[in-house]
């Protein structure tokens, strides 16, 4: 995956489309979810009300609108050496 176009700041541009009408602010900064991970609110003031979106960090380092998928219990099977 290009994560230049994951960029935090690509995906708010792509969404929110800010303007020096309408700026966007970062609301929250945090970590969410078991395996800490990051994720930020932007909100816009638009002519129809408040937008506010959250994007979240995946592992690869790109930011997306959906959380990422979690990790379920893993077994393994090895090859049996003799």
């Amino acid at each position: 995956m290009n994560t230049d176009q994951k960029s935090l700041r690509w995906l708010i541009d792509k969404w929110l489309a800010p303007t020096p009408a309408m700026p966007v602010r970062l609301i929250r900064y945090g970590l969410a979810g078991s395996r800490q991970r990051r994720c930020v609110r932007v909100e816009s003031l638009r002519p129809t009300g408040l937008l506010a979106i959250f994007f979240f960090q995946h592992d690869d380092g790109s930011w997306c609108v959906f959380p990422p998928a979690t990790r379920g219990p893993v077994m393994h099977t090895y090859p049996r050496t003799e």
